[in-house]
């Protein structure tokens, strides 16, 4: 025990307990931004097709039932405009979590071999390289890498936790430059459909690829997009060289996604009005919170889509969540992603509208 805890750091959110039991003495109580899961319900088709699918009595596929694989390429196309997807372009995944933190040791990496993410960056992917006992550095611009001994490369678009996005042409760069060196490019794109002043991209687009999925794995969740963080529901997309044998890796691991939640996911893939619906709630959310961050001094950095505010005071983001907890309101401290976010908190827009109404009163007081 004492040697898996060597190799992992200390997990970030035990150190906000004492600040959310501030929040929480409240009179008003808490309203709690600094984790981003969804509060609003599960659409009715979805809770519908899990119930339908409820007498499951035999073992499900890791692959996916081919309806489910049906509907992950039909949202490729007509979502994110992939072209020629089939079903070994495709593998579902018990939570993008789960996938990112095995994903290093799946792929048969370890000592000596290298991951990259960037530098304010969802903790994970460090994570994950740790318990595949590889190297991990953080970068700006991943072009500037050593490319020797580099086995991973994660991107982030729309970032967690900086909500920034990466262009067109960027995406392109990149992608050319790791087949190049022959990196293996996974794409984080969990907040892809959650853009506000921006349209993110995914690497799965022929514009990027060049029409080639060679080299390039891109990770969808519906966590966010359909409120399914419950259901554990995600899957990755791109190149077959890549996802068979990670599908025979998982096989012999039965890292297999419930047979009602797949039936959930496919439900939730082929509809794309409740997806509109919960962007408009978000943006109502983000539109409010935003103007009375602002007003209350911070200014907001990036975050031109995904579910949250970059917010900073110009102090250490302590203070700041100090600050915050004190008003009954609890935020992630930036430090929780890297280095480089010492001054910033990650405010979310998961809460209710009676939450965020709350949390904005207290902001204008």
């Amino acid at each position: 025990m004492s040697a898996v805890s060597d190799r992992l750091p200390t997990f970030p959110w035990d150190k906000l307990e004492p600040y959310k039991k501030t929040a929480a003495a409240h009179p008003g109580g808490i309203v709690d931004l600094s984790v981003g899961t969804p509060v609003d319900p599960v659409p009715e088709q979805v809770q519908k097709a899990l119930i339908d699918a409820a007498d499951s009595p035999g073992y499900p596929t890791v692959w996916g039932t081919p309806a489910l694989r049906d509907a992950i390429t039909g949202w490729l196309e007509r979502r994110l405009g992939a072209r020629e997807v089939t079903h070994r372009h495709v593998l579902p995944v018990v939570g993008s979590k789960e996938l990112v933190a095995w994903l290093p040791t799946q792929l048969g990496l370890g000592p000596g071999d290298r991951v990259a993410y960037p530098r304010l960056a969802y903790p994970t992917y460090e994570v994950g390289a740790r318990l595949a006992r590889a190297e991990y550095e953080v970068y700006d611009d991943p072009r500037d890498l050593d490319p020797e001994g580099l086995k991973l490369l994660w991107l982030n678009s729309p970032s967690n936790p900086t909500g920034a996005v990466l262009s067109q042409e960027d995406l392109a760069g990149i992608v050319a430059w790791a087949r190049e060196h022959g990196v293996l490019l996974v794409s984080d794109e969990c907040y892809l459909e959650l853009g506000w002043e921006a349209d993110p991209v995914s690497v799965l687009h022929p514009d990027v690829n060049g029409g080639s999925y060679d080299g390039i794995v891109a990770v969808h969740s519906l966590s966010k997009r359909s409120n399914l963080a419950g259901y554990r529901a995600a899957f990755l997309a791109g190149d077959p060289a890549v996802l068979m044998p990670l599908l025979e890796i998982r096989k012999h691991g039965g890292m297999m996604i419930p047979a009602p939640t797949q039936a959930a996911m496919a439900a939730a893939l082929a509809d794309d009005e409740h997806v509109r619906v919960q962007h408009a709630r978000y943006e109502s959310r983000r539109t409010r919170l935003r103007e009375a961050l602002l007003a209350h001094g911070f200014r907001i950095d990036h975050s031109e889509a995904s579910l949250y505010l970059w917010s900073t005071r110009g102090e250490s983001c302590w203070d700041t969540v100090a600050h915050l907890a004190d008003l009954g309101i609890l935020v992630a401290p930036g430090d929780f992603y890297g280095e480089a976010g010492a001054q910033h908190v990650r405010v979310a827009l998961t809460a209710t509208d009676e939450r965020i109404d709350e949390a904005i009163t207290r902001l204008k007081a």
